[in-house]
């Protein structure tokens, strides 16, 4: 007779290994075991290989053994492991959280999460029931306000490791070239991840430094997340980082700003004002004076530049302190 599994463990395991095995690629084992291991499912990579060979054999699973490891994925035809309470909107809400935090969660919490992504991609299937939800995505966009780029090619591997250093609080070793081309062995403290535009920055401490910088990951040649554990710096806040202008290579010193601009070009000020003590003046032959407190920085430079001619009389005048939140 048969040996019963002898926990419900055993069986909550059968069920996560069905979840997580997806669709249109391949799996191996070394893989699914460091998913369950990150789930809290603490078992060997021998056992996790035993149950896919039972999980195979009674399931549409494909075992792929033309070489080692084998990876394993559901056949196309398969229903897979449905997931009754995932509902038509919930499985919309996964889509499209896939899509738009691709970059921002790490990457393992991702992989894990794969299941469940298969899963709402097969609940917004062919059926007539979900027809509105299929169809969102394609009624919704987030919209460049400047020219588009394409996003710049990452190295393999970078992501991933940059993303596990900064979500366990591990120092992290970079291989960094700088705009300049200067390439450099560093040891830096992972504090922020930050996507502007099409492009990720990693905002970090270099080892003997206590101030922040940013690094584009596209510059990055490789990346490995270290062992050793840091305490992340009880001052530091990614809000305030970027509330300072640190992005657009500001250092967080706020200025009284006054320009004038043709009516045509600013009128949008008026319903998208530059901050909440925006004052616009109306002047003669069809201009504006605009008046605000902004966060000085060369991206509020190349913003004004852009008028070119419609903007005239730019002046800046140093507030004494830095944004209210750097206080």
């Amino acid at each position: 007779m048969a040996q019963r599994p002898d926990t419900l463990e055993t069986a909550l395991l059968m069920v996560e290994l069905l979840r997580r095995i997806p669709r249109g690629r391949k799996i191996t084992a070394r893989e699914l075991h460091q998913q369950l291991k990150d789930a809290g499912f603490e078992r060997d990579l021998r056992s996790i290989q035993r149950q896919l060979e039972i999980l195979s054999e009674h399931f549409d699973i494909e075992r792929d053994e033309r070489s080692k490891p084998y990876g394993y994925r559901w056949l196309e035809r398969a229903q897979g492991l449905a997931v009754p309470h995932l509902t038509p909107q919930e499985s919309l809400l996964l889509q499209l959280a896939q899509e738009h935090l691709k970059n921002l969660l790490p990457a393992r919490l991702m992989a894990s999460m794969d299941g469940f992504f298969t899963q709402a991609r097969r609940n917004l299937g062919d059926s007539p029931d979900t027809a509105l939800e299929r169809q969102w995505p394609h009624k919704v966009r987030v919209v460049a306000t400047s020219q588009p780029l394409l996003a710049p090619t990452i190295a393999p591997g970078v992501l991933e490791e940059v993303s596990e250093a900064l979500y366990s609080n591990h120092w992290l070793q970079l291989d960094y070239r700088n705009a300049a081309g200067k390439r450099r062995q560093v040891k830096v403290m992972p504090l922020g991840l930050a996507q502007q535009g099409p492009r990720l920055y990693l905002v970090c401490r270099f080892e003997g430094f206590d101030n922040e910088r940013s690094l584009a990951l596209h510059r990055i040649r490789k990346a490995e997340a270290s062992t050793l554990r840091f305490e992340r710096p009880a001052g530091f806040d990614l809000q305030r980082y970027d509330d300072d202008g640190r992005f657009g290579f500001g250092e967080g010193q706020r200025v009284r700003l006054t320009f004038q601009i043709e009516k045509e070009a600013g009128f949008h000020l008026a319903e998208t004002p530059l901050s909440r003590d925006q004052q616009v003046r109306e002047w003669p032959h069809g201009w504006l004076e605009v008046t605000a407190t902004v966060v000085d920085s060369a991206m509020l430079d190349w913003w004004l530049r852009g008028f070119g001619e419609a903007v005239q009389n730019v002046q800046k005048t140093t507030t004494v302190e830095k944004t209210k939140e750097s206080e």
